[in-house]
């Protein structure tokens, strides 16, 4: 027989009890706006430290020297622009320690111009986020543009986050999102200039207006997302195969993926990228000095040393892997409760964390921003699922207290 707890006679206990009774109603009535506060807090804090605590990294040099290839066609001319723009940009103590490394890899990129420019290619690919920069270089510094294109994106981001939060009436989730975005080392991709965070922002953009069956905003979107970063083709295939092997209907996505497909061949070869095996050789095996016409020949072992290298390090010094888990076991739990995912949505979770592991599959390496774009969106389609999952709760748990028990003689 349930019976209520007996009332705490102690002044104190008392005071704590109405406390946090108190807090509890006070949360439940205003869950969703505290939610939503709390989630564009973190963002706007996210953008503020993007702007003013940049990540100064080695790859600014060579996308600042993409972004304006058109202006300087000299080689050497080119490396002395990069080079003198990041000096001017970031500090004293930031720039030598991108080009001094004591004699390795960036001491000798700083002096050998021809070496560097071998290396563009491997950066020229990524064509949106180079245009923007030359684009808005004209109005700012380099530098600072780099820093507007992140604080743009961790915006964009967290705009398009809400949106699709507000849209499942799971705003009081939005403080879990934000969690979520933590452990993603969210802030380390806001504060990097690289494209990462802009195809993110561009990728979840699309993933939302195909869930709410915007089909051309969807095409648009995920085309964009696949132009910042044209390694998205691997989940685009993926989520293409899924759609039309059962049948979803999603032109959209599919005309997405169609375009991202016949760019990805037109770029490629503008760009002169190097290739499959010599760019993994390049970041996952062993760095090499000069891109011009390397092209060793593949090797299953070093391919599977590559792997499992990056496979220990995911799991050590990474979040994705664990990320990745823990949204599985989400939709496992909703699922055994009896709150799936709707056909659509179900289709595009799937896709998703196929996606992870078919990219690290294609192309091995550890970094947690690699896989960033695919691991917000699972955790947002399960907001309404885990929504109805706590209704449900509740309503049963308001069932069980309007029970009581007849007092007996």
């Amino acid at each position: 027989m349930l019976t209520k707890s007996p009332f705490p006679t102690n002044l104190l206990d008392r005071l704590t009890e109405s406390g946090l009774a108190w807090g509890e109603g006070t949360y439940a009535r205003l869950a969703a706006p505290i939610g939503a506060a709390a989630f564009a807090l973190y963002i706007l804090l996210t953008a503020v430290t993007a702007w003013f605590m940049p990540d100064a990294n080695w790859d600014m040099l060579p996308y600042l020297a993409v972004a304006e290839e058109g202006t300087y066609p000299d080689v050497q001319a080119l490396h002395d622009y990069a080079y003198g723009t990041v000096r001017d940009g970031v500090s004293a103590s930031d720039y030598k320690a991108l080009i001094d490394d004591g004699g390795g890899f960036r001491s000798h990129m700083a002096g050998n111009a021809a070496d560097f420019h071998s290396l563009l290619g491997m950066y020229r690919i990524k064509f949106l986020y180079a245009e923007i920069l030359s684009a808005m270089s004209s109005i700012m510094s380099p530098v600072e543009a780099m820093r507007a294109v992140s604080v743009l994106s961790v915006l964009l981001f967290g705009a398009i986050a809400l949106l699709w939060l507000r849209s499942e009436s799971a705003l009081a989730l939005a403080p879990v999102a934000g969690a979520v975005l933590m452990m993603a080392e969210f802030s380390d991709a806001a504060r990097a200039a690289t494209p990462d965070l802009l195809c993110s922002a561009l990728f979840l953009g699309g993933l939302f207006a195909y869930v709410r069956g915007r089909e051309v905003a969807a095409a648009i979107l995920l085309f964009l997302a696949f132009m910042a970063r044209p390694d998205s083709i691997v989940f685009l295939a993926i989520f293409a195969v899924l759609l039309v092997g059962y049948r979803q209907k999603a032109w959209g996505a599919l005309a997405g993926f169609a375009a991202s497909l016949v760019a990805y061949f037109a770029i490629s070869h503008w760009a002169q990228h190097p290739g499959w095996w010599p760019h993994l050789w390049f970041s996952s095996i062993e760095q090499h000095y000069n891109m011009d016409g390397f092209d060793p020949p593949f090797s299953a072992a070093a391919y599977l040393r590559a792997f499992a290298a990056s496979l220990v390090r995911a799991v050590s010094l990474n979040s994705w892997v664990g990320i990745s888990v823990l949204a599985l076991a989400g939709w496992y739990a909703a699922s055994r409760a009896g709150f799936k995912l709707d056909r659509r949505a179900g289709i595009l979770f799937a896709a998703l964390v196929l996606g992870v592991l078919a990219k690290f599959a294609v192309f091995p390496i550890h970094d947690t921003r690699i896989y960033f774009p695919n691991l917000i969106p699972p955790y947002l389609l399960l907001a309404g699922p885990f929504m109805a999952l706590w209704a449900s709760i509740k309503g049963r748990r308001a069932a069980v207290l309007h029970v009581v028990p007849e007092d007996k003689p």
